[in-house]
């Protein structure tokens, strides 16, 4: 069974709880994700469950017609990627106070990845016109998120 876990932002001015599907990490390629948090961004599944303690400090960035981008407005730490409207919330996996038991499982947009860096775990790979295809709303079309 899934257990809500604790995290925050570098400075502490956010912190929030939140129940990851599992300890499953993946790690997304995108040009977007990379410039925003200089190199892959690492992140948990925690579905709907994100619940922020003080959002005052919470910076929201739309990236896209269908996508988010929160961070802490004081020290700019890259806390979650979140879906408009659908509750789904992809959160750093760096930002939980507890990271043990974690495991590198999937890549995605694995077909934007730089040549200078490789994991070595085997894990499941998908291109951007894969997830594009599995995750985004019709109407969005191939504009990133």
């Amino acid at each position: 069974m899934a257990t809500a876990m604790s995290g925050g932002c570098l400075c502490g001015a956010v912190r929030f709880t939140a129940t990851p599907k599992d300890r499953d990490v993946g790690a997304c390629h995108c040009s977007m994700c990379r410039k925003w948090t200089a190199g892959p961004f690492m992140v948990v599944d925690c579905a709907d469950t994100m619940k922020v303690e003080n959002d005052a400090s919470l910076g929201v960035y739309r990236s896209s017609e269908w996508a988010e981008r929160c961070f802490c407005k004081q020290c700019g730490t890259a806390l979650f990627y979140r879906l408009v409207g659908k509750g789904q919330h992809y959160v750093s996996a760096e930002a939980f106070d507890d990271r043990a038991g974690y495991a590198l499982t999937s890549q995605v947009f694995i077909d934007e990845k730089p040549d200078y860096y490789d994991f070595a775990n085997k894990t499941h790979n998908m291109t951007g016109a894969e997830v594009f295809a599995a995750f985004a709303p019709p109407e969005a079309g191939q504009a990133k998120g």
